[in-house]
């Protein structure tokens, strides 16, 4: 079934397989995509569906350096060329819209932009700037006001109008691994009282006030969004009602009648995983399509395809050495080891220059 075409909505994709959002920081210029990001698309345009790198629907949410933003006439001309490189090959991409929210330094935005957050708390750890050439504590947030939360809205909303000129046959709104969609979610970050805190419903609320309006913006059908319940990163990690609240969030995200619904599961790197019957909860919820990711490989993707957990399986590792996965997944061909040195590093090195079958 992983190589079978499929229908999700109104997007026909050649494949079953997804290629996840993996981070790269190669928008070297004023964080734009360039022609080496649109080689690398490009060349794993094997997969039916590429969910972009995180793209930061704000200057406030750019929380790496050279990740790229999706913000300006110049980011959607750069984005161009690589849903340009994608479609010549067959494929459909997707733009993930990943505000970093607190999980930043000051050093990593650019003039007029700020560190902002649920509440003022930072988290405590180190991230890497380039301008220290060294980790740097992560910066404190300012806690967002009402109107900063509708500005946030908004800022998601017109990234997918951009991302639609840019080409993109849609947008994944990112809910995970403790940016700023999750950060509201997850009460372990989330200590506000008043009407985006506090409760479930409350904690749900940014996440479905941004996917309602991005839905005005472009169509429901080109509207999909990623969660990990239990994921780990960022200072979020499991808590009492998750289960309760994760269902009820998928529920209020079917009736909007989405593009997909990526559940991520970070057992594989060592969070707890997500239960059996939770992801089975969600796939109920969700009256749609279904994205299965975390630690896959071919066998155990065709195992959850057949069992009708998953409508497609997406592979995050595997697709950075290996440009030609599909073709490697049909003939059983070895895998190309990785090169982490070169997960985050500018230039081609590491990048574009992983061999494909002769």
């Amino acid at each position: 079934m992983l190589f079978d075409p499929i229908k999700i909505r109104s997007l026909a994709l050649s494949n079953r397989t997804v290629m996840s959002p993996l981070t790269r920081s190669r928008a070297v210029e004023a964080n734009t995509p360039n022609a080496l990001m649109a080689e690398y698309y490009g060349q794993r345009a094997g997969a039916g569906l590429i969910v972009t790198e995180g793209t930061s629907p704000s200057p406030n949410g750019l929380g790496y350096p050279r990740i790229p933003g999706l913000f300006n006439a110049q980011q959607v001309a750069g984005w161009k060329l690589v849903t340009d490189a994608v479609h010549a090959k067959g494929s459909r991409i997707v733009v993930q819209l990943m505000h970093t929210g607190r999980i930043t330094h000051t050093d990593n935005l650019p003039a007029g932009a700020e560190v902002v957050g649920p509440t003022g708390d930072a988290y405590v750890g180190e991230v890497y700037t380039d301008k220290a050439g060294a980790l740097r504590p992560y910066s404190t947030p300012r806690a967002m006001t009402e109107a900063d939360i509708a500005q946030a809205v908004e800022e998601y909303a017109e990234a997918a109008r951009l991302a639609v000129q840019a080409g993109f046959d849609g947008i994944e709104l990112h809910a995970a691994n403790g940016y700023l969609i999750e950060q509201f979610l997850n009460p372990n970050v989330n200590t506000r009282t008043d009407a985006y805190g506090g409760s479930a419903d409350k904690r749900n609320r940014f996440a479905l006030e941004v996917a309602r309006a991005a839905v005005a913006a472009i169509g429901a059908d080109k509207v999909g969004i990623r969660l990990s319940p239990y994921g780990v990163f960022n200072g979020t990690g499991p808590f009492a009602d998750v289960d309760a609240q994760y269902k009820s969030l998928a529920a209020a995200l079917s009736d909007l009648g989405l593009l997909y619904l990526h559940v991520l599961d970070h057992s594989a790197i060592g969070a707890p995983a997500v239960p059996s019957d939770i992801k089975t909860a969600l796939r109920q919820a969700f009256k749609g399509p279904f994205i299965a990711a975390g630690g896959f490989d071919a066998a155990s993707a065709e195992q959850v395809l057949a069992s009708g957990q998953a409508d497609l399986v997406a592979f995050g590792r595997p697709f950075l050495a290996n440009p030609d996965l599909v073709a490697r997944f049909k003939t059983g061909a070895a895998l190309n080891p990785v090169d982490a040195d070169t997960f985050y590093t500018p230039g081609a090195k590491g990048y574009t220059d992983y061999p494909a079958l002769a």
